[in-house]
């Protein structure tokens, strides 16, 4: 079997999916708090940028991968109106589970299906945006999944992609520190796993930096790819539009 990284990890291909599930498992009854303290509120801005960008009208469909607790789906559904379409979906049980009661709650009731990003049980171009917020890092093969996601867009449709990236140099030795000493401390105290939370930033190391992203999403099937660096590169916001 291929080998692939778990965090700075060489795991085999079949077991980092079960082992990522493992981290979401744990961190989903904690995760909306985590978020907070880890970002300091930021990531409330990153989404809100997203959202702002997504340009939504109303009437369109929206697919949102690893979704989550549903901050994304919540907001495109505002966009969308009645009669458009938020599908919410996540490939960890656990977090959709989470993000689920939360929209119900809000009073905000949406289709949401577990599934797996590199098979999305979706007919071709189904979807006017497609979105994935800090879940793309932690799927095995990036490309089969963004080769889904252009599968299931209209062709002019749109791909956001939301993630951590590679910081502007001046932060790389403060970002390190706090990643790798505040960061796993922190998810010990508040969510009781300094491991998961060790994954994460490992995690992020590991991922594609600006230019290899949008080289990839153009591989994939997207003609014009931009991005837009946030607080410093910590996250980068990736748009991709279908051929």
């Amino acid at each position: 079997m291929a080998a692939t990284h778990f965090g700075f990890q060489t795991v085999d291909e079949g077991e980092k999916a079960e082992r990522v599930r493992g981290v979401f498992d744990s961190v989903a009854p904690r995760y909306d708090i985590m978020n907070d303290l880890m970002s300091g509120g930021l990531h409330r801005l990153w989404k809100a940028y997203t959202v702002m960008v997504a340009n939504l009208r109303e009437g369109e469909r929206v697919l949102d991968i690893a979704g989550g607790t549903g901050d994304l789906a919540l907001a495109f559904s505002k966009k969308v109106g009645t009669g458009g379409q938020v599908v919410h979906t996540d490939i960890n049980e656990s977090m959709l589970r989470t993000g689920r009661e939360r929209l119900i709650n809000r009073g905000v009731v949406l289709p949401t299906l577990v599934c797996d990003a590199e098979r999305l049980p979706f007919a071709d171009g189904h979807f006017d945006l497609v979105s994935v917020a800090f879940g793309l890092r932690n799927m095995t093969h990036k490309d089969r999944a963004l080769a889904e996601m252009a599968r299931v867009l209209r062709a002019g449709g749109r791909l956001l992609v939301l993630e951590f990236s590679k910081v502007a140099p001046p932060l790389e030795k403060i970002y390190d520190l706090y990643s790798f000493q505040v960061l796993p401390r922190l998810g010990k105290w508040v969510a009781g796993d300094a491991q998961s939370y060790r994954y994460l930033a490992e995690s992020i190391r590991m991922h594609p930096g600006q230019q290899e992203l949008k080289a990839l999403m153009q591989r994939q099937g997207f003609g014009h790819v931009d991005f837009h660096n946030l607080t410093g590169g910590v996250v980068a916001l990736h748009v991709g539009v279908k051929c």
